[in-house]
């Protein structure tokens, strides 16, 4: 194994659930999501933006139902009170870094007045939703470098096949002591017959390396004493959940409330300093702004069905973090400081057999 490259769990063979992957696994497999991301990379710049864009033209003119679960609130979101209130979403849904949220949220208010424009409508409200991780240990976040002209930029990229891993809004991020970055995953859930996608996108920026499930204590202990793996748990996990079943916003609820145990499975604590936040939106039922009617028919799942949709969601996020990891390259930034990628790490133990390929994570 001398050509080893970094690969994702898939291809590393870690049986993660019982549920079948997406075609990409990726958040995209829910048809017509697409992610853009914009990545500065420049000395001690080490930061960016990524967008999640609904499957529809104008999000504002065709809502989509939304929902979100803030697990520990140690965060500077914005967006989310209304999509609380309201249960719908209309603007795509950005991620960054903590002081640059103003900055995206500014930009997307701007793309959405344009849009508008073009459908003839005059903005005086919009709800855009950015999430953020704070990436002030490999980026000189004070400055705020990230542009308007930036998350254009990610959401002019925005496509159904988008990198993983040090890219976008996870470029300054860590995870476990270790890179982290954007990790993404999907499962296929059937009912009734018809086969239905949940996908997942996560920011990972939380966890300790002392904590992380996937090596055996052995392996974790070569490593600690070279990384401050017992660091607290700090930082955040920003975790966007995608899906074409229809649910109503309760029921989105409730499933995003078991985004925290792929977190957890992996070694997470979801510790004081670490802000967990799960976003979700279904594209099973659309309201349209021009809708006049006083009642209105939409479709929703029957409760008794909703487990494997948890199951879906919790293996989709467990594994979207390992990626986020495994994808991620090393990364050194502002005052020299640098955060190692895990795959190198495995490199090893990949090599020498202790490490094999096909086994669970549960070893």
């Amino acid at each position: 194994m001398t050509d080893l490259k970094p690969v994702r769990a898939a291809a590393l063979g870690l049986n993660i659930g019982s549920l079948p992957r997406g075609k990409r696994n990726l958040i995209s497999d829910v048809p017509g999501v697409r992610v853009g991301h914009r990545t500065i990379a420049d000395g001690d710049y080490q930061t960016g933006v990524t967008v999640i864009m609904p499957p529809v033209e104008n999000p504002f003119v065709h809502k989509l139902t939304a929902a979100a679960e803030v697990i520990n609130g140690f965060g500077k979101t914005l967006g989310l009170v209304q999509l609380d209130e309201l249960g719908t979403l209309e603007t795509p849904i950005a991620l960054t870094g903590t002081l640059n949220v103003g900055k995206v949220h500014d930009a997307l208010v701007e793309y959405m007045v344009q849009l508008c424009r073009k459908d003839d409508i005059e903005l005086t409200s919009i709800n855009p939703v950015v999430g953020e991780c704070n990436d002030s240990f490999l980026n000189r976040l004070i400055d705020r470098p990230v542009e308007k002209e930036d998350v254009f930029a990610a959401i002019e990229s925005a496509s159904a096949d988008f990198e993983l891993g040090a890219v976008g809004a996870g470029r300054g991020t860590a995870c476990h002591s270790l890179k982290g970055g954007i990790g993404s995953s999907s499962r296929i859930v059937t009912l009734d017959g018809k086969e239905y996608t949940v996908g997942v996108l996560v920011q990972t920026n939380h966890g300790r390396l002392a904590d992380f499930t996937l090596l055996t204590e052995p392996e974790r202990e070569q490593l600690l004493h070279r990384y401050d793996g017992a660091a607290p748990d700090k930082g955040s996990c920003i975790m966007v959940l995608a899906t074409d079943i229809p649910l109503s916003d309760r029921q989105l609820k409730r499933v995003l409330r078991r985004c925290p145990v792929g977190l957890i499975r992996l070694g997470s604590y979801i510790g004081h300093g670490s802000g967990e936040i799960a976003i979700g939106f279904s594209t099973g039922n659309i309201f349209d702004l021009h809708d006049r009617a006083a009642i209105q028919t939409v479709h929703q799942l029957d409760e008794r069905q909703i487990d494997q949709v948890f199951r879906a969601a919790a293996e989709a996020i467990e594994e979207a973090v390992l990626d986020s990891m495994l994808t991620a390259e090393p990364v050194t930034g502002w005052k020299g400081h640098t955060k190692e990628a895990l795959f190198p790490l495995l490199r090893p133990f990949l090599e020498s057999g202790e490490f094999m390929p096909g086994q669970s994570l549960r070893r």
